[in-house]
């Protein structure tokens, strides 16, 4: 069953095309030497992405590959202005990252609701004849043509905005935890991949502060190779201030599992290796006090590590008292790095890859009839000021 999860999108954008300006000369009875009142012609229409607060996915974009603005009008005698294009807005949800599609350039990123950010500018209206007369040249003949418009393809991602990010293989008892700890209520299962999309809680804290954690797919050995849905979802955690990596305790080698998840995280973004972690060791009911403490002399020296279980409660207390007291020690210049780990350009050969697994590695190219309408007037208008 197809998911209404939809995170990644690619569309083509156009701006409209600037208005031609008139040449016209006035014509009117007793007025022999009327003079050029040729108008401008008007801008055409912009682009725009606007921030949304009431969407949570791009699925409404999903079927709207093309999004152009009008083209500005032309100017007309009687020094009329043309109309200017209508612009065109694309409303996205917060945390939403922007890419060129063909070169993987990173271009802009929206964060808050009514955010606006210009991403194609509609060309300007040529100037009508109007405007270049002189005392030397009373009858120019010629105007400007229209800024032509501008097209580009680009990629929509949505980046959860959130605190925490859960990182962990299938089944580590992640979509346990932030039903135990959150309002939120994923699919919980007893086989591995039941999470099959990201999920969201806030975690109401003590004094009524609170904080927003983010569950993701669980990652398996290969997963910034494209292995299993690891390399669709990791993109989710390069906001997160704080990663809790979750290892369950009946683990052979809860270190080896803890190695291996940070290795995927640097490979797909090396980014991600600077940013604060933490361990939790769940499913701790499975073991006693002895074995807990034996297993404590093994785990990494350089994290802060908890034991909990999700099912019977035990140091969920804790657990939220040790990520709030991590994320409060975070400084100000560390969210600067976090919001530029989101921000980086993507590799080409990785951007091919990723465009071939999203299923949309197709090359959209339009030229409608209207537009090589526009192009053949360009060159006409061109023609004649040449001659002039």
């Amino acid at each position: 069953m197809e998911t209404n999860f939809i995170d990644y999108v690619k569309i083509v954008c156009r701006s409209g095309k600037g208005g031609r300006g008139s040449a016209h000369m006035h014509r009117a009875k007793y007025v022999p030497m009327g003079g050029p009142d040729g108008g401008d012609g008007g801008r055409g229409g912009h682009v725009y992405l606007r921030g949304n607060r009431n969407y949570w996915t791009l699925l409404h974009l999903r079927y709207e590959r093309h999004v152009f603005a009008s083209h500005g009008g032309n100017g007309g005698k009687s020094r009329s202005h043309g109309a200017d294009g209508e612009d065109r807005y694309i409303d996205v949800p917060c945390g939403t990252v922007v890419y060129d599609a063909m070169t993987g350039r990173y271009i802009c990123d929206v964060t808050t609701d009514g955010q606006l950010v210009l991403l194609l500018q509609g060309g300007r209206g040529g100037l009508g004849n109007w405007n270049f007369r002189t005392s030397t040249n009373q009858a120019p003949r010629y105007a400007q043509p229209g800024e032509p418009m501008r097209e580009q393809t680009i990629i929509l991602e949505l980046k959860m905005l959130a605190d925490v990010g859960l990182v962990g293989f299938p089944n580590a008892g992640k979509s346990t935890l932030v039903n135990a700890i959150s309002s939120a209520h994923p699919k919980i299962a007893g086989y591995p991949f039941t999470t099959l999309e990201p999920s969201v809680g806030v975690v109401q804290y003590r004094d009524n502060r609170s904080f927003v954690i983010a569950d993701i797919p669980g990652i398996i050995e290969g997963a910034s190779e494209g292995r299993g849905l690891g390399l669709r979802f990791l993109r989710h955690i390069e906001r997160n201030a704080l990663l809790l990596f979750m290892v369950p305790a009946d683990t052979d080698n809860i270190l080896h599992e803890y190695e291996v998840l940070l290795n995927e995280l640097e490979q797909y973004n090396p980014d991600l290796a600077k940013k604060q972690r933490m361990l939790a060791v769940t499913k701790a009911d499975l073991i006693d006090d002895e074995l807990q403490q034996l297993l404590s002399a093994e785990l990494p020296s350089d994290v802060p590590v908890v034991f909990i279980s999700s099912v019977t409660n035990y140091h969920l207390t804790e657990l939220k008292d040790m990520l709030w007291q991590q994320l409060e020690a975070i400084p100000d210049l560390h969210h600067e790095a976090i919001a530029s780990a989101a921000h980086r350009d993507k590799d080409f050969d990785f951007l091919q890859s990723e465009l071939a697994a999203e299923g949309q590695d197709d090359v959209i190219e339009i030229l409608d009839d209207d537009a090589i309408e526009d192009v053949d007037d360009d060159i006409e208008i061109l023609d004649e000021m040449e001659d002039v």
